[in-house]
């Protein structure tokens, strides 16, 4: 017996990461689809963390919902970034072979993810600063 989909959202200061859990699959993309719509301006340029370790089945929806997003930056010319945390090795095969792989950045973690972009977020700020005493 299949469980249905959640999706759990959490606003970061750098990104917005979108857990999902249970079966994505053509009658949960619609959900998800209006979820990270519902989300996308929580972080500047878009910044998602798509964390789907956690999925216990999916179909091909979950590479439609990672193109859409793709495809909404690219239309919107948005300096966005998708990042895929805790990625299956059969999700990783798919991502291979739809070429979205060269697309998209892998984490181990969500922390891992959400530190290095405060990390980055902050080295130019400390520059700037160090600069201005001089």
């Amino acid at each position: 017996m299949r469980s249905g989909l959640r999706i759990d959202t959490i606003r970061h200061l750098h990104c917005t990461v979108l857990r999902a859990s249970g079966d994505l699959d053509h009658a949960g993309r619609e959900r998800f689809s209006s979820c990270l719509n519902a989300v996308w301006n929580w972080s500047q340029g878009p910044v998602l963390v798509f964390d789907l370790g956690d999925l216990d089945f999916y179909d091909s929806s979950v590479i439609g919902v990672l193109a859409m997003a793709m495809q909404r930056m690219e239309d919107e010319d948005a300096d966005g970034r998708i990042i895929v945390v805790r990625p299956s090795r059969h999700l990783l095969e798919v991502l291979r072979l739809t070429d979205l792989l060269s697309r998209v950045e892998l984490r181990g973690s969500v922390e891992e993810a959400v530190a290095e972009l405060t990390l980055e977020a902050e080295a130019p700020a400390t520059c700037s600063r160090s600069s201005r005493r001089r």
